[in-house]
């Protein structure tokens, strides 16, 4: 079932006060934070590392330097076993479901809405694309563009993903690209996600921080605060309950013990 969307000129005066979740409450106010100590595992083999997604052969990564690679690595150290050339732009969700890739590109090269993409897993061809809902202008310049999603986690064959712009995560039907339904998103710059037996986790970057959200409604449980001197969160997923997140700007993947 499709649902009406916010107008995008609230949400982008919302992203314009750098806050978190403005529309929904302070999430700061009597948080419970979760202390998390940062393991640094490896260095991606790609320049800039933007969403991550385990497999049971090991770990899919989506660089972010356009047109985008995934690369399929090792966790031990993060040594290829196999890397594809998509046409994602500036990609930024990767998961790997119903036998194929599914990744977010956040932008396009002809200048066309941004698509969610379903992608060969070993050719790296685009098999169907559908226009990601919710995308919009969500940072501030001259030079700001249309962004689409952020994060994409299979969970009961639909998948959720975070769409900036629209300040909420989206529950997806893959195959038809219908929305299924919504919760709001628990800041502005919301990243990657991931699910952990009925517990949404969700990245939001200005913050530093990850959510733990009820999907449900969206209610805010807790929080792991990273420090600024900590690898920046970008893409996320949890592999054998443990959180792993990875920076695309110092190129680390790390995880959270």
């Amino acid at each position: 079932m499709r649902e009406g969307l916010p107008r995008r000129r609230f949400m982008v005066s919302v992203g314009l006060l750098g806050g978190s979740r403005l529309w929904a409450g302070d999430p700061n106010t009597d948080l419970p934070t979760i202390t998390k100590r940062i393991e640094k595992v490896f260095k991606a083999p790609c320049k800039e590392p933007n969403d991550l997604a385990f497999v049971p052969e090991g770990l899919w990564i989506l660089d972010q330097v356009d047109p985008n690679k995934a690369f399929l690595v090792h966790l031990e150290d993060g040594s290829v076993i196999r890397q594809i050339q998509t046409e994602s732009i500036h990609g930024s969700g990767i998961a790997l479901a119903n036998g194929a890739l599914w990744i977010a590109s956040t932008k396009t090269a002809d200048g066309s809405p941004p698509k969610t993409m379903k992608v060969d897993p070993v050719t790296g061809k685009t098999l169907k694309q559908w226009v990601t809902p919710g995308s919009g202008i969500w940072t501030k310049g001259p030079n700001a563009t249309v962004s689409g999603a952020h994060g994409i986690k299979f969970v009961n064959g639909h998948y959720w993903m975070a769409v900036p712009a629209s300040g909420k995560l989206f529950l997806m039907e893959p195959e038809s690209g219908e929305i299924v339904r919504s919760i709001p998103a628990p800041g502005v710059r919301t990243h990657g996600l991931a699910w952990d037996n009925g517990i949404l986790w969700c990245v939001e970057s200005d913050d530093q921080a990850i959510y733990k959200m009820d999907p449900k409604d969206g209610k805010l449980l807790a929080r792991i605060q990273l420090s600024k001197q900590d690898p920046a969160l970008h893409g996320m997923d949890i592999h054998n309950g443990v959180l792993w997140y990875c920076d695309a700007g110092s190129g680390w993947v790390c995880r959270l013990v």
